[in-house]
């Protein structure tokens, strides 16, 4: 699946995004990258150091609007805005909303609310995100089966997506979530990093109950429904989320669907490892870090067979095992592979330079942006229909590139170039890719 979309970005930076190529998936507004970024946006951080016993302090909503305009192959020029709200009713939650408009009738809209807390409920976090999109113009890959012509296609349809998502996070009371689920938010670079869970990071298990929804005005006969819930498991003991010196974050995540019509239910898993290493500083640069990742998704339904109706049961493809787009092989599109099982690694090298002119640049100099980071990467991946190690590691798609990332009022905004053997794709996002 891949439309092209800079909304975020754009919309975080107030600036005007043209390109050909800068391309984003529906998911590029939804879960983790902006959930994260949500959470690293509040002031939890303000009362992390405070005892379990200390009032919480209380804080005044604090509202940003941006209006954006840029333009895309496939969208044309798109209008539109977005809204934060900083300590939206309770002091580390957060809301956000976006909408935009398109010269050529497309459109989409979001809304994300962030770390909510119920009475008496300190370990529990409580989030909520909904995206809706319709693409006049929608640029997806369809597997042979979905493809009249019985092959790996690249399509132009009208499009429609939709998601929700009800997040249910209770974190462990051990190691930085002994003092609750609001104070684990904060991050903090000089705290000392400990690879015993009992002592350092934050441990949690969510609960995600999901809908997401696909039609393709190409192919009205594939399924268009997907219904289901996620259950994930993490240990996050990065020193912080935005431009992590030290540490790692571990991930196990269950994904359960459930049976629509004559369509079975499905499972997949999905494990993901990162870790980074400072490497200090020199005369030109005050951080240089190695950030490392291991990303292994397998379908272990995918061979069985309905007794009734012979279908096997297996996931629609936007809801399914993939690779490539702004986080996993990212030379090429959004889910130009999808399959059974996936393995991707991800190297980069991340340094940050003394000189940092952003905050004196036109446009810039209206937010607060405190610093910048140069980042080389490499990446190799495959997609395949069996869970075999020799499989999956046999003629790989391999993946070099480039970025500058920075901070924005808080929000991490990442413009990568990334090109493979054939392509180049320019991607615009917030979040660190890993």
């Amino acid at each position: 699946m891949l439309i092209n979309r800079a909304l975020v970005a754009a919309c975080m930076c107030a600036v005007t995004v043209v390109s050909q190529q800068t391309h984003a998936s529906s998911e590029a507004i939804i879960p983790t990258s902006l959930a994260s970024e949500a959470e690293a946006s509040t002031d939890a951080n303000a009362s992390a150091g405070e005892s379990s016993d200390t009032p919480k302090p209380s804080y005044q909503a604090e509202v940003e609007v941006v209006p954006f305009i840029f333009a895309t192959e496939t969208l044309s020029t798109a209008f539109g805005g977005a809204g934060v709200i900083k300590h939206a009713g309770q002091a580390q939650a957060t809301a956000l909303g976006v909408g935009l408009y398109t010269a050529n009738d497309s459109w989409m809209g979001f809304l994300g609310l962030y770390n909510y807390q119920l009475p008496g409920a300190e370990q529990w976090l409580f989030s909520f995100e909904a995206f809706q999109g319709h693409y006049e113009q929608g640029i997806y890959f369809l597997e042979p089966h979905e493809s009249p012509r019985g092959e790996t296609e690249k399509v132009i349809s009208v499009g429609d997506e939709g998601i929700a998502k009800l997040h249910i996070e209770y974190v462990l009371p051990i190691a930085s979530g002994k003092q609750g689920a609001a104070r684990s938010l904060a991050r903090r670079q000089a705290e000392e990093i400990s690879w015993n869970p009992l002592e350092s990071g934050v441990s949690s298990v969510k609960l995600t109950p999901f809908v997401k929804n696909r039609k393709l005005e190409v192919n009205e006969t594939l399924p268009d429904l997907a219904k289901g819930a996620e259950l994930l498991f993490e240990w996050d003991n990065r020193d912080t989320s935005k431009d992590t010196l030290k540490g790692g974050r571990t991930s196990l995540t269950f994904t359960y669907g459930m049976a629509i019509d004559d369509q079975p239910d499905w499972s997949i898993w999905e494990f993901e490892q990162s870790a980074f290493f400072p490497l200090g500083s020199n005369k030109w640069l005050s951080e240089q870090v190695l950030a490392a990742n291991v990303y292994v998704a397998d379908t272990p339904s995918w061979n069985k067979q309905d007794g009734t109706t012979g279908n096997y049961h297996r996931p629609p493809t936007f809801a399914g095992v993939g690779l490539g787009g702004f986080d996993r092989l990212r030379g090429y599109s959004s889910d130009q592979f999808t399959g059974r099982s996936a393995v991707n690694y991800s190297l980069e090298y991340r340094v940050k330079p003394h000189w940092q002119p952003l905050q004196n640049w036109p446009v810039f100099n209206l937010y607060k942006v405190p610093w910048w980071q140069w980042v080389v990467f490499g990446e190799m991946g495959k997609v395949a229909n069996s869970f075999s190690a020799s499989e999956l590691h046999t003629d790989m798609k391999y993946v070099m590139g480039a970025g500058v990332r920075f901070e924005v009022e808080d929000i991490v905004v990442r413009l990568d170039l990334a090109s493979n053997t054939d392509e180049n794709q320019f991607w615009v996002m917030v979040n660190q890719a890993f």
